[in-house]
This record gives structure tokens, sequence and C-alpha cells, in this order.
């Protein structure tokens, strides 16, 4: 008696379920590139006629389909930056760069990246852009004109964010100078002041002392003095009319 079940049957069902599972993502997967390669060109159309809002929206469906899609990264990036919006458009032009794709494609997602930049005045990472782009097409002569116009506003950053440094630094320095000047004149004595101060000080003292020293007399005494004053002066002109009487004059007869 044979005990088991033929091995070769249950083989044969696991290889059938993985070429049916082969088989069903292939088939989905080309329907999902279809569908994106069918999104991708109405996004063109619409582009084409200046509806570039309308066309994001086609791309951006295609990147559900395939978001790996070099393609639809860089039309995205495009339809971004005619709206103006460089920083979204940036970050599709990178994503585009590095996809899978060849050189020529990665050589106009860098050049595209390098603008996208440039508008946000981002001039060392342009300049980067652009070297990239030169890399993998070295006879792009727009995209060597633009490095070098990239190069020239970076130098032009460069300089203006050195300027803005010094100013920043003379303003700092002034600043400190004027509260060091400020200590200064906190922490040293006023000479003038210190001269003056003593002169007075003396004058109000020579006054209190002229004011201590004088005698003071009450009423009665002046009174008395008055009267003493008085009388000393009536007997001292009759003393003078007495000497003047006993004088005589000498008189000549010519």
């Amino acid at each position: 008696m044979i005990k088991g079940k033929p091995h070769n049957t249950l083989i044969f069902s696991n290889v059938f379920l993985i070429v049916i599972m082969l088989f069903t993502l292939t088939v989905n997967a080309q329907f999902q590139s279809s569908a994106e390669r069918t999104l991708v060109r109405e996004g063109n159309d619409l582009y084409k006629t200046q509806k570039y809002n309308d066309a994001e929206i086609k791309y951006r469906k295609g990147l559900e389909k395939n978001n790996a899609s070099a393609s639809s990264n860089f039309n995205l990036g495009d339809a971004l930056y005619k709206q103006g919006k460089f920083t979204e458009a940036s970050s599709q032009f990178d994503l585009a760069s590095k996809a899978k794709s060849d050189k020529a494609t990665q050589a106009q997602a860098y050049h595209n990246l390098g603008n996208s930049l440039l508008k946000e005045d981002k001039y060392q990472e342009s300049v980067d852009a652009y070297k990239k782009s030169l890399i993998n097409n070295p006879a792009d002569d727009q995209t060597r004109y633009n490095l070098a116009y990239a190069m020239s506003k970076l130098k032009q950053q460069q300089q203006q964010q050195q300027q803005q440094k010094d100013k920043n630094k003379d303003q700092k320095d002034k600043k400190q100078d004027q509260k060091n000047n400020q200590s200064d004149k906190k922490d040293k004595p006023d000479d003038k002041k210190n001269q003056e101060q003593p002169q007075d000080n003396k004058a109000d003292q020579d006054k209190q002392q002229a004011q201590q020293s004088k005698p003071k007399i009450s009423k009665e005494d002046a009174e008395r003095m008055l009267a003493a004053l008085k009388t000393d002066e009536k007997d001292l002109q009759k003393r003078m009319q007495k000497k003047q009487a006993g004088r005589r004059s000498i008189s000549k007869n010519w």
C-alpha cells in the first residue's frame, strides 16, 4: 500500500499560481503605464494651450499611476514653473534628474532645476545644477550661458553679504564704543564741579563765621552807646572853643 500523495501535483499547482501572479502584475503594470502615458499626453495638450493648472492636475494623476516616471515629474515641474511655483518646480526637477533615464533627459532636468533655483535667488545651488547638466550634455550652449550668469549673480550676492557683514560689525563696534564712553563718564568724577564746590562751601563758611563773630548788641546797649558818643562830642567842641579863644593873632604893619 502506497502512503501519501504524489508531490508532482502540488509542485505543478504552485508553479501555476506563480505564473498567474506574475501575469497579473505584468498586466497591471502595463495598464498603469498605459494610463500614465495617456494622462501625460493629456497634460501635454493642456500645457500647449497654456492651461498650466489643468496640465498640473493631469501630471499629478499620472504620478499616482507611476511615481517614478521621469516624464511625469519633469512635465509637472514645467507646469509648476510656468505658474511661478518655483520651489515646487525645483522638487519635481530634482526627482526627474534622479529617475532612471537617458543622459539627455537628465541634462534637461538639471537645466530646468538650475532655472528654478535661479528664480529663488539660490545661486550656489543653481550653479551646481547647471554644472551637472553640462556633465550630461557638455555641448549645451544655453546651459553654459546660464551657468556663467548664475556665477556672476553668486559673486554679486557674496559681495553684498560681505558688505552687510562689515556694516553690522561697524555698527556693533560703534555701539560698544558709545557704551564704553558712557561707562567712563559715569565712573569719572566731575572736575569742574569738584573745583567749584569747595569755593562755594568756603564762602558760606566765612559768612557763617562772620555772623557768629559779630557781637550781638541789645537795643538798650545801643542807645547808651549813642548817648555817650553825643556827650563826648559836646565836650570836645567846648575844649576846642576854649583853645581858640586863648590864641592871639599876629599882624604886621608894612
